[in-house]
């Protein structure tokens, strides 16, 4: 990256997170608050608008969210040349086909980044859950396949609450509501342990850190993969 787009990059990523405290209340939280350490991680989260990934990413620490990609869908991230630049420059995002027949290309992308040094972003649900009437839509099997690529890698679950109706689907400018980012403890893949009980695991530590511990009981698991 040149020494301008460098710069360009960085005040678009301070006004940015100056923008979002203010819309959301949501700042960045101090290292020493977190009970995990900074080394690479998968942060995993409720999806329920395209500004997720942005309330999670301003959640971490700066110098951690410097090491941070979220993994974003090419198709919808490089139509634009602006979007292009935000997503590359300013987020530096891992982008997938969102709709390969290849999932396994995409675990192999994902464990490279992991093997590099990068956390990553992720949304297990697959796509925004839009439906008011469900907590969490069936976890998609990636996640899984993303632990058992890199068994030793943490997993950390987060819960945003109200982004829903900060920034609503198909609407482009927000509205300004308080929302929470809610951080949990880092859980792995135990040996021996199925898909089904990863995903209801990692199930179970989002819905722990929702308002009112909602009991994954409400929602099954299910599998979409």
């Amino acid at each position: 990256m040149s020494f301008f787009k460098k710069h360009i990059a960085w005040l678009i990523d301070q006004l940015l997170c100056l923008f979002v405290a203010f819309i959301t209340g949501v700042r960045p939280k101090r290292a020493d608050t977190l009970p995990f350490t900074p080394q690479q991680k998968v942060y995993f989260a409720n999806h329920n608008s395209h500004g997720d990934f942005v309330l999670v990413w301003i959640s971490l620490p700066r110098k951690w969210r410097m090491h941070t990609r979220p993994v974003a869908g090419a198709d919808y991230w490089l139509t634009s040349s602006l979007k292009r630049f935000i997503i590359q420059n300013v987020f530096n995002a891992l982008l997938i086909p969102r709709n390969s027949d290849n999932p396994q290309a995409i675990t192999e992308q994902m464990a490279t980044a992991l093997t590099q040094g990068d956390s990553l972003i992720i949304f297990p649900e697959g796509t925004r859950n839009t439906d008011d009437n469900t907590l969490l839509l069936p976890f998609k099997s990636g996640i899984y396949h993303l632990a058992q690529a890199k068994p030793d890698t943490e997993f950390v679950p987060i819960w945003i609450d109200n982004i829903s109706r900060v920034l609503p689907k198909g609407k482009i400018l927000p509205i300004p509501l308080v929302c929470h980012v809610q951080i949990g403890d880092a859980i792995k893949l135990q040996e021996n342990e199925s898909k089904e009980e990863f995903l209801q695991r990692c199930r179970q530590a989002m819905l722990n850190l929702a308002p009112n511990h909602f009991q994954a009981a409400s929602n099954p698991t299910g599998d979409a993969s």
